[in-house]
């Protein structure tokens, strides 16, 4: 396969995984709203079984994260909130959950599993 061919089927893969990501999104959202409307968490439709599991993310704004650090020399280890890295300073006793809470807020995701049964 030439070079030209290569690129033009990835730009072509890429078109359709645009295609399927939104049709993947509108089929999650409307699958996630019927379980919320009949008050059902887990179920089975057909031969699959669908499960609906709430998560709560935190997400932290940089600039009152910034604020909230002891030292502004941490914000080098940070770079960019980073939640894992955020994570992995708290659990070294470098920063407490109480200094970084003001930087804070709480975003409530549900995550959508089909299982074919």
């Amino acid at each position: 396969m030439e070079m030209e061919q290569k690129v033009q089927t990835y730009f072509e893969l890429k078109q359709r995984q645009k295609e399927i990501e939104q049709q993947l999104s509108v089929l999650r959202d409307e699958i996630v709203a019927y379980c919320g409307q009949q008050g059902i968490y887990e179920t089975e439709v057909g031969s699959f079984r669908v499960k609906t599991v709430l998560q709560h993310r935190k997400e932290y704004d940089d600039q009152k994260l910034y604020a909230s650090l002891p030292d502004p020399e941490i914000w080098r280890l940070l770079s960019k909130v980073d939640s894992h890295k955020l994570k992995s300073l708290i659990k070294l006793n470098i920063l407490s959950e109480e200094q970084v809470s003001p930087a804070c807020t709480v975003k409530q995701v549900t995550l959508l599993q089909v299982d074919k049964i």
